[in-house]
């Protein structure tokens, strides 16, 4: 830790974060890698990556464990808490708030324009995030390839993301990258 404010500074940040977030908090990673890799430096780009690989392949709510690990570097067990509260705390409030504004408003004629709105914005801020996260953990050619093999096998075919998880794995094992 840097400074005494480090742990205040990462919560309003994640507060806030998490409060602008469409699509979900992983449209917010590249912001989120920013401020705590390359502006604050309290993680690395590995250990940035390795949050993201662990939460991922962790069930259950990924995103606010990610955020807990980043809380853990910078402040031990309470900035765990307190991130992880940071991330799903205002946009819970928010949700709340507003469904029923949403579903008083359910019939009315601008609902589905809305929608179809923020689906395409949802997307490309989640494939931002993912271009993100390949340019933090990529160390070199191999992973660069394999991240895109894996995207494209993801996209063009049907098969299993898991095959391409343990395929990711043991060539990683193997020491390929």
């Amino acid at each position: 830790m840097n400074s005494p404010s480090d742990p205040l500074t990462l919560t309003l940040r994640l507060a806030l974060l998490s409060s602008i977030s469409f699509g979900g908090f992983p449209t917010v990673l590249p912001d989120v890698r920013n401020f705590v890799v390359a502006t604050h430096g309290w993680v690395t780009d590995q250990e940035f990556t390795n949050f993201f690989a662990l939460a991922q392949a962790i069930p259950g709510p990924n995103m606010i464990l990610m955020m807990s690990f980043v809380g853990w570097q910078v402040w031990g067990l309470p900035g765990a808490i307190a991130s992880a509260f940071a991330t799903f705390g205002p946009p819970c409030t928010m949700y709340f708030a507003a469904y029923g504004l949403w579903h008083r408003f359910r019939e009315a004629r601008w609902q589905p324009i809305v929608r179809n709105g923020l689906v395409p914005v949802s997307i490309g801020l989640v494939i931002a995030s993912g271009a993100v996260m390949v340019g933090a953990s990529g160390t070199g050619w191999a992973s660069l390839s394999v991240s895109v093999a894996a995207s494209v096998l993801m996209l063009s075919t049907r098969i299993n993301p898991l095959w391409m998880l343990l395929t990711g794995g043991v060539l990683g094992g193997l020491g390929f990258f």
